[in-house]
């Protein structure tokens, strides 16, 4: 059977479950999820063998990074061009729940300028009355002249194939880029950083998570088949090790705790988990 290839972007706005279709499409947890603003940060890409042809998925940060000019926005801007510039086609993806027009319209005029093929996806219409999105839906075929619309539930697995057949048809003659048993171009131990940022967002607020770095220092698997790990998590702000510790170590506790439930689940293995907060440049 003949190979094919497709690169595939997915562009939306913060929250509009680009992560969770990935993951869900995928089989596999390769993108953090969380409800707060920028959960995705790196570019990550996911890898989805479909008959004869392997998608390659980039996840993207939000599309309101596209026309951002602020300066600790850089690389979420870089990274979101990244993916849309690698993709032959882009799935533009819409929180049914939460549409606004004139933000939609804005952002698709700027990437109608690339001259590639972009595919609406409504998304989370397990929430929502299908009917709804009639209104919406004419709106961008008449203003914009989109008409491949399609609806679907991404933490429900509806709509996944008739998407992906839809899609398969841009692919091209090409040999497969990854082994038909990679799922993604990050590694496990990306994944077990990513698993306590996700962590510290959960329990942490405003600006600390998204002003630490978390560096792996082990990752080693123990006789018995367990996994130790541990890990750095690097502060610019020496007040900040205070609210990330907690009261008599709390915090810390919840962080580590959560994320080890996350690695144990993802790579289905045993974990033992090992955090230290250190201040930049520390000596």
């Amino acid at each position: 059977m003949i190979k094919k290839v497709l690169k595939v972007s997915l562009v939306g706005r913060t929250n509009a479950g680009k992560s969770t279709l990935l993951n869900n499409l995928l089989g596999e947890t390769v993108s953090i999820v969380n409800k707060k603003i920028n959960t995705t940060q790196d570019l990550i890409i996911g890898i989805k063998n479909y008959k004869n042809c392997q998608f390659i998925f980039y996840d993207t940060p939000g599309v309101n990074y596209l026309k951002s000019i602020k300066k600790n926005n850089k690389k979420l801007k870089i990274n979101l061009w990244q993916g849309i510039d690698e993709s032959e086609i882009i799935l533009f993806i819409i929180d049914s729940k939460n549409i606004r027009f004139s933000y939609i319209k804005d952002q698709l005029l700027k990437l109608i300028e690339l001259h590639k093929e972009i595919i609406i996806i409504f998304n989370k219409i397990d929430l929502i009355s299908k009917d709804s999105l009639l209104p919406i839906i004419k709106l961008i075929k008449e203003e914009l002249n989109l008409v491949n619309c399609f609806l679907i539930s991404a933490k429900y697995q509806y709509g996944f194939d008739h998407l992906l057949k839809f899609i398969k048809k841009f692919s091209k003659k090409n040999k497969w880029i990854f082994t038909k048993d990679e799922v993604s171009d990050k590694d496990d131990i990306f994944m077990t950083n990513e698993c306590t940022r996700n962590s510290m967002l959960k329990y942490l607020h405003k600006e600390i998570p998204y002003n630490v770095i978390i560096k792996n220092n082990i990752f080693k698997y123990l006789k018995n088949g367990d996994l130790k790990i541990k890990q750095h998590i690097f502060i610019n702000e020496n007040r900040y090790k205070k609210i990330i510790l907690g009261k008599k170590g709390e915090k810390i506790k919840l962080i580590r705790e959560n994320s080890q439930k996350q690695i144990s689940k993802i790579l289905n293995v045993k974990t033992h988990l090992y955090l230290m907060v250190i201040k930049f440049n520390a000596k």
